[in-house]
């Protein structure tokens, strides 16, 4: 799920991150061998974490990824014959698909959108500049969002320019642009991508608040409908909330990623079928595919296609769904599958 802090996730150490100590003060049993065990495990954790943290620019992409999976999913994955979610996602990193690189690409994208399901479900685009300047910033309008189109993550809601000044959102445009998204993540098909700013209109709903992300997980059957789960990620730019949606709208007990759930379900949209059958052109030939979405006020906007979630090192809050929705990939149409290690 891309939130205002990805990108410092993934560029500061989203994979490698080291466990939270606690000093003695926080834990007065200090004393006891449990404590003593516990503060031992933590500090060998920690060293674990920064000696791998120094080296990994240096690490091939399976061996950066086969590390990344064991630091944050809790198990080495299986590279050969990938079975889970997250090792075929792994797969996928490590074997793109060339047309990912386009498709991934948030500009390049909103032709294949165009041609797929229409103008009207693309957020209007505001500006392409070649290069971010003063001039440019004063032509946009009060309210706004500047993006970059080379990875996930790279996202400023601006609500009005009274909150912020062109060479503060100049700075951070130059700082995604250095950003190196594939040596981030090893997502490979982010490599060809060439780094652009843009700026996009501010989607609110009638209420004023930016409306919820549906991110919609397609895994086509040999016959019969496809399985769709549907990631709900609510009050992305203040306390994210994430739930997932069977087909009929019944929430699921799954959380993954480490965001909380939602304390009652949403309302099912009033336009849900839509959703569902605009997700479904969008992923058509794709093999499996996350369609990201935005639907309020009976509009439908498209987000993003997403190859590789998570990088394929999501953790889920059972292990048991890391390998029913591998087993939903695997069991895929052969040609829609899109996995090479799984012989597809």
């Amino acid at each position: 799920m891309s939130t205002p802090n990805d990108v410092g996730r993934r560029t500061q150490g989203r994979f490698w991150s080291a466990p939270k100590t606690h000093s003695a003060a926080e834990n007065p049993d200090t004393s006891s061998s449990k404590s003593g065990r516990q503060i031992i495990a933590k500090s060998v954790g920690w060293l674990y974490t920064r000696v791998l943290h120094g080296v990994k620019y240096f690490l091939p992409d399976s061996a950066f990824l086969f590390l990344s999976h064991r630091r944050r999913v809790g198990r080495f994955p299986n590279l050969v014959k990938p079975a889970t979610f997250n090792e075929i996602i792994l797969d996928r990193c490590l074997h793109p698909d060339p047309l990912w690189s386009v498709l991934a690409d948030k500009l390049a994208v909103r032709e294949y959108v165009r041609t797929k399901i229409g103008e009207k479900h693309l957020i209007p685009l505001l500006a392409v500049p070649d290069v971010f300047t003063q001039d440019v910033f004063d032509a946009l309008p009060d309210a706004f969002v500047m993006k970059a189109n080379h990875g996930c993550g790279f996202v400023k809601v601006v609500r009005s320019k009274a909150d912020v000044s062109f060479v503060e959102l100049q700075q951070l445009a130059d700082e995604w642009l250095r950003t190196d998204f594939y040596i981030a993540s090893r997502e490979r098909h982010y490599r060809s991508i060439k780094p652009k700013i843009y700026f996009e209109k501010l989607l609110t709903d009638r209420s004023g608040k930016v409306p919820a992300d549906y991110k919609i997980n397609i895994f086509d059957r040999v016959q019969g409908e496809p399985v769709v789960y549907t990631g709900v990620v609510s009050d992305r730019f203040g306390d994210p909330r994430h739930d997932f949606y069977d087909t009929q709208w019944n929430r699921l007990d799954i959380a993954a990623a480490g965001y909380p759930c939602s304390e009652d379900p949403a309302p099912r949209p009033a336009n849900w079928q839509e959703v569902l059958n605009v997700a479904a052109l969008l992923s058509e030939g794709l093999g499996y595919v996350r369609v990201d979405l935005y639907a309020y006020d009976d509009g439908i906007f498209f987000g993003e296609l997403t190859f590789t979630p998570g990088a394929g090192v999501t953790r889920f809050s059972r292990d048991s769904f890391d390998y029913e929705w591998g087993q939903l990939i695997r069991t895929m149409p052969s040609s829609r599958a899109r996995c090479p290690a799984c012989g597809s």
